[in-house]
């Protein structure tokens, strides 16, 4: 069973609906919005709300963050998105989703980075704690790494060993490998980013697997590649209010498919 029915997001007042993000004709004409598929697509244009309305989500489900900061409520860019939160209702169709993250590929760079510095002073910590010890019992220096090792061990298995030490895309596929979960709720904005068209090919079939096991995906994207994944709804933030669109009728797909079958014809325009 998918983790999300839908949202309800509460009219602002007069006052409000100047402010971003209530500024965001999308936004503010929102009401309510259902996730009857496994993968549901935001797609628009830059500036149209599909983020910011995802990023509302991610700080009104309470899951983690993969970023620069690893918790929503912990950072600064997102205190707007979460003012909006608090005027999300989520209506689940079980019980809340605690399985899943909320990641945004321009700061997947970032979460690389949290990441490895982590990583580096758990081993710090073991290097000091093995010179203390090394003249005591085996016993006594197991008991003291005990903690420290668990918790790099825990660290490891939620985020994967050595992130940074691969290409971006490649550390990206790597994430989703060993964080995918079944019964998940995974919020992801343009993940694309990182991701040659091969790669996105990868990260469909990926994808497939975790819809077979129930989890459940929202996600906010320029890719036409991404967007043709069968089954999944996709709501236009280029319309106000936001509307459902085929995936035939989207200008993302049209565009691109028109310029793949004549590029002479856009480039001369340049």
């Amino acid at each position: 069973m998918l983790p999300l029915r839908s949202l309800r997001l509460r009219p602002p007042s007069e006052l409000q609906s100047e402010v971003f993000p209530y500024s965001v004709p999308t936004i503010r004409s929102l009401g309510e919005l259902a996730f009857p598929s496994a993968v549901t697509f935001f797609v628009g244009e830059n500036g149209s709300g599909k983020s910011t309305l995802l990023e509302a989500i991610a700080a009104a489900s309470g899951l983690p963050s993969v970023g620069s900061e690893l918790r929503v409520d912990a950072d600064e860019t997102l205190a707007a998105q979460r003012s909006l939160a608090a005027a999300i209702t989520l209506i689940w169709r079980a019980a809340r989703a605690r399985r899943g993250f909320f990641l945004r590929a321009e700061d997947f760079f970032g979460f690389t980075r949290t990441i490895a510095r982590m990583r580096a002073a758990f081993l710090v910590e073991q290097a000091a704690i093995d010179e203390e010890y090394r003249d005591r019992s085996d016993h006594a220096r197991a008991l003291r790494l005990g903690p420290i090792a668990a918790s790099l061990r825990d660290m490891e298995a939620r985020y994967g060993v050595d992130l940074d030490a691969n290409s971006h895309g490649q550390s990206f596929l790597k994430l989703f490998q060993s964080r995918f979960a079944p019964n998940g709720l995974y919020l992801l904005d343009e993940p694309e980013a990182p991701l040659s068209p091969q790669s996105q090919l990868a990260f469909m079939a990926m994808l497939t697997d975790m819809v077979a096991q129930s989890s459940q995906f929202i996600i906010a994207t320029h890719s036409p590649i991404l967007l043709a994944f069968p089954g999944a709804t996709i709501y236009s933030f280029d319309a106000t209010p936001v509307q459902p669109v085929p995936y035939e009728e989207l200008e993302h797909v049209s565009l691109t498919r028109d310029f793949l079958a004549n590029p002479e014809r856009f480039l001369r325009h340049l």
